[in-house]
């Protein structure tokens, strides 16, 4: 075929969900070559190819795309680690390796973009109370995971802080080459392991 019969052709027009796709890959790959600070809806559009009306009717405000973006990242980490938890040991070893590795993983995927998505999230009561909703439902599904091995009363509120602070420590650590990523999900199983088995000794 022709150049000029497949530029006749018209373009299949993308469906709200593909169009949002390709803004949030867009997205993601500013913040990865620029940082946070030059995201805006009208640089999206330039960068997407498209008008600014199409960007700000899918996320109205700047709050509102960063807002998605971390819940892009928040929904591939669920997918991950319900994935990997499906089919790991039951035991706590192999929990806490699932935890470990699947948080370690969806951050280093991310590689320096998610920080800052977060760091701006911080910046704003309206943007911090979305990211602690994602925190909660988390650490709700780690501490489901965990209960059988922490004794009667389970795993701690203050015990799944402890495991969140690690996990985003370390992880940053692996993610700027302090350490590997390997030495990031070692550490952060045995200080879930750890986390329990002092629960389960409370209890």
């Amino acid at each position: 075929m022709s150049t000029l019969d497949e530029e006749a052709r018209p373009r299949r027009r993308l469906s709200r969900e593909e169009r949002q796709r390709q803004l949030l890959d867009v997205a993601w790959q500013m913040v990865r070559e620029e940082g946070t600070d030059v995201l805006s809806l009208g640089r999206l559009a330039e960068q997407a190819g498209v008008t600014k009306p199409v960007v700000y009717d899918h996320f109205k405000t700047r709050a509102g795309l960063l807002a998605a973006l971390y819940v892009d990242f928040d929904t591939r980490q669920t997918v991950l680690m319900d994935a990997a938890l499906e089919a790991s040991e039951p035991t706590l070893e192999g929990r806490a390796g699932v935890i470990a590795a699947s948080y370690v993983q969806c951050v280093l995927s991310q590689g320096r973009e998610i920080p800052g998505v977060i760091a701006s999230l911080d910046a704003s009561p309206e943007l911090t109370s979305i990211k602690c909703e994602y925190e909660s439902a988390f650490l709700a599904k780690c501490r489901t995971a965990l209960a059988p091995f922490a004794g009667k009363d389970g795993v701690t509120p203050a015990g799944l802080r402890v495991m969140l602070g690690a996990a985003e420590a370390l992880s940053h650590a692996a993610v700027t080459g302090e350490i590997t990523p390997e030495e990031a999900r070692d550490e952060l199983r045995a200080t879930i392991v750890a986390m329990v088995e002092r629960n389960a000794r409370r209890n």
